[in-house]
């Protein structure tokens, strides 16, 4: 009998072989984590409100929901000389609520918007500086587009002419607030 033969055969599961495939698995999960979390990336974002105009700061946006009437939505203001003088040449997101939505009639008794004869804000005269702000639309809102705002009395929203209705290709998603 030679000395190979009377040793015992190694174990499949060895310490090393066992560790190895360890770290095989793990390195593949987390391959498969990061695809799956890319890929909901593209659909979703999260979003801190640095604003006290809405009552809460951390949002999951979804890119591809439809809002609706009472939904947080997140877009892009429009660029003007007043919202550069107030928030800066590349201002963030605004977050707002939607109060009217495509086929609403928005109406207006002084300064007091109404969304279907139901009065949802009131405009200020001036900015906190003093500048005039023109009032915002009036009538039925186009498909597509929202007529948004808060509560806040010093929201920036759809009541002033700077940002007027909020249409399809600057929103940015749908908001659900978590924090």
């Amino acid at each position: 009998m030679t000395l190979a033969e009377t040793r015992p055969a190694p174990a499949f599961w060895s310490a090393s072989r066992r560790r190895r495939y360890l770290v095989y698995a793990a390195v593949g999960i987390c391959l498969v984590s990061l695809g799956e979390l890319a890929r909901w990336s593209d659909d979703h974002a999260l979003l801190v409100n640095a604003t006290t105009s809405l009552p809460n700061w951390a949002f999951l946006i979804d890119r591809k929901g439809m809002p609706q009437r009472g939904d947080f939505i997140f877009f892009e203001p429009p660029s003007g000389p007043l919202l550069a003088r107030h928030f800066g040449a590349h201002p963030q997101p605004f977050g707002k609520i939607v109060y009217g939505v495509g086929g609403d009639r928005i109406t207006r008794q002084g300064r007091l918007f109404s969304v279907d004869g139901k009065p949802v804000a009131l405009a200020k005269p001036a900015t906190r500086f003093g500048e005039p702000l023109a009032l915002g639309p009036t009538g039925i809102i186009p498909r597509g587009c929202y007529f948004v705002g808060t509560p806040h009395r010093d929201s920036f929203d759809s009541r002033y002419a700077a940002i007027g209705w909020v249409c399809r290709p600057r929103i940015i998603g749908v908001g659900r607030a978590i924090l």
